[in-house]
């Protein structure tokens, strides 16, 4: 056991916590885009403009979270700033989200078929991406 303890406290274990709390945000972010999409769709949006929203709604979200539970020891700076930041640092990880899922939502007919699919596969392919520059370009000392 206090190998475990130990582990946890080093550097190391300490990434690692952050990462899960990171990836915890992300599943909130993922229902929020999930949630946003289906309503653009049902308002007659084609699946690759209802993205844009929820992936905005989605970056909003997570960024609040992670502000209030993944990096809170950051350095604080104006929220619109911070958001700014955070949405622009993203912004790398956004279009490969955004691309792998509108790319197989047109390619894949079980993917077409449950959009869900499209979204989460994009949210995982731009994650790690995110949470570096989330750690080291907005949430900085953390």
């Amino acid at each position: 056991m206090a190998s475990v303890a130990s582990l946890l406290d080093s550097r190391f274990g300490r990434l690692g916590v952050q990462f899960a709390k990171f990836g915890v945000v992300g599943v909130i972010g993922l229902v929020v885009d999930t949630i946003v999409l289906y309503a653009g769709l049902a308002l007659g949006l084609q699946f690759f403009a209802a993205r844009v929203p929820s992936f905005f709604a989605a970056a909003t979200a997570t960024w609040a979270l992670n502000r209030a539970f993944t990096f809170r020891g950051a350095a604080s700076e104006p929220l619109h700033r911070q958001w700014a930041k955070f949405i622009a640092a993203n912004a790398i990880g956004g279009v490969v989200n955004y691309g792998v899922s509108v790319g197989l939502e047109s390619t894949v007919q079980m993917v077409a078929e449950h959009p869900f699919l499209a979204v989460a596969a994009g949210s995982i392919a731009g994650m790690f991406f995110n949470f570096a520059a989330s750690k080291h370009l907005v949430f900085k000392g953390a």
